[in-house]
Order: structure tokens, then C-alpha cells, then sequence
């Protein structure tokens, strides 16, 4: 594995979940991965529920503003982590060292409160996340 492991977040659309996880990891983990995002079939933007939740958040405006919807061809050939966010997502073209599903409901159209919970969600995945991450930099091993 690479010094910085690169932990890719993947869902349909990449235009919520995937979103919020890729924005929420850089600004509460920095360097301790490059965090990336991706679907299947993208969007044409990011969905504004999300985007509105990541700034309720604190996410940095810049940070907001560069994300958007990107293909799984502009993720890199191998990454570390592939986080699929629990929307039956298959990337069979995209090898990765750890693989796992978030399992999350998808709060897109719906009320403020679902991206509440699906961002609270995420931040529950991410501090297991890091602790993994950390353990296995440690050479304590993570039993996958």
C-alpha cells in the first residue's frame, strides 16, 4: 500500500452520498488520505441538499465548490478503499485492496433531516474509518 492510501467513495449518481463522504473526509482527515468520488452513471451537478448540509457542517466553501459529479474512469486504476455507499453499486473494473459497502439510505429530494442522518452516518463510517486506517499504517492489522 502507498504511504497515502487513496479511498474512494462510489455510488450511481455521485451526486449526494458520495459527495458528502469525499467532502467531509478531507476536511475532518487531512493527509490522511487523498479522498476521491465517483459513479456509475453520474449527475449533472451535486445535489443541493448535500451541498447545503456540507456547509450546516462547517465543509470549507472551496472544498464545496470543487465538487462534482465525476465517472469511475477519473478515479485512479487501483485505490486502497472502495467505499460504495449501500446503493448496490458493482465496480468490478476498479481493484482496490479494501472493499466495503456504508449501507446508507439516500436523502436525496427529501427532507433537511435525512441529510442530517445520512451525514451523521457518515461521520460514524469515517471515525471507524481512520481507526482502521490507522491501525493498519501501524502495523496492527484491521481484520478484514
Amino acid at each position: 500500500m502507498m504511504d497515502t492510501p487513496v479511498v474512494a467513495f462510489v455510488c450511481t449518481h455521485n451526486a449526494c452520498r458520495s459527495q458528502m463522504a469525499q467532502a467531509l473526509a478531507q476536511t475532518l482527515m487531512p493527509g490522511t488520505a487523498t479522498f476521491l468520488s465517483a459513479g456509475t452513471s453520474p449527475a449533472e451537478r451535486v445535489d443541493a441538499g448535500a451541498l447545503e448540509e456540507l456547509s450546516r457542517r462547517g465543509v470549507a466553501a472551496q472544498v464545496i465548490d470543487s465538487l462534482r459529479p465525476k465517472t469511475l474512469a477519473e478515479l485512479p486504476p487501483r485505490v486502497d478503499w472502495l467505499v460504495t455507499m449501500g446503493c448496490g453499486v458493482a465496480c468490478p473494473s476498479l481493484p482496490c485492496v479494501h472493499r466495503e459497502d456504508w449501507g446508507l439510505v439516500d436523502p436525496m429530494g427529501g427532507p433537511k433531516d435525512g441529510y442530517e442522518v445520512c451525514a451523521q452516518d457518515i461521520l460514524g463510517h469515517l471515525a471507524d474509518l481512520r481507526a482502521r486506517m490507522d491501525a493498519e499504517r501501524s502495523g496492527c492489522g484491521a481484520g478484514e
